[in-house]
């Protein structure tokens, strides 16, 4: 016992940083349980906030530390605190989304992929059935985007992250992110055009 309590001291000494790069570099999970112990009730909080139902936060905060072991593999994480009650608080809003059956959020500056998408639909093919194909068409139109447009898109339209986020997130400064998303999006756009054809064959 007293082994067990030295161990898990020497991880309580630890800041984040030192506990992420740990987790990074090693797959260290303990490092990865400290930071839950410290920051699971800041997610918690911010999960009944938006979630307004205890059940569903304690699964949402669960699920967000689940994801934690991903995302930090990913992305390079400077201010721990900061980036975990976004991930919490745009976790909850696309929670919130999908209950108004929402995929996709729109552009800061004007329409969004959604939009897009909606200009796009085939008269032949029920809303539904459309949706849905044109969601598979744009995850793969994602898959073929390179590595800095595909990142930005996914944090900037699947995570809900405003700009500033996606920057700190990635390590890409600002102008870097918004230029990013941009030649991302006409990639995408361009890919779904040339690829609809698909779509609609199989109907």
């Amino acid at each position: 016992m007293a082994l067990w309590l030295t161990g898990k001291k020497k991880y309580e000494d630890q800041d984040d940083q030192q506990l992420i790069n740990s987790f990074r570099q090693k797959g260290d999970k303990k490092a990865l349980g400290i930071l839950f112990e410290r920051y699971s009730h800041l997610v918690f909080g911010v999960c009944m906030k938006y979630l307004k139902n205890e059940d569903d936060s304690k699964d949402a905060t669960l699920n967000i530390f689940e994801k934690l072991m991903e995302d930090l593999k990913r992305f390079e994480v400077v201010k721990f605190n900061f980036w975990i009650h976004s991930v919490a608080r745009n976790y909850c809003l696309m929670q919130l989304r999908s209950r108004k059956a929402m995929t996709y959020v729109d552009d800061e500056n004007g329409p969004g992929l959604d939009a897009f998408m909606e200009t796009h639909q085939s008269d032949h093919l029920s809303a539904v059935d459309n949706k849905e194909h044109q969601l598979q068409l744009m995850e793969e139109g994602i898959k073929h985007l390179i590595e800095e447009q595909r990142i930005c898109i996914e944090l900037f339209y699947l995570k809900k992250y405003c700009y500033q986020d996606v920057a700190e997130i990635a390590g890409f400064s600002l102008n870097e992110v918004k230029s990013f998303i941009q030649n991302g999006k006409r990639n995408l756009k361009i890919y779904m055009l040339k690829n609809s054809h698909e779509v609609t064959d199989k109907h």
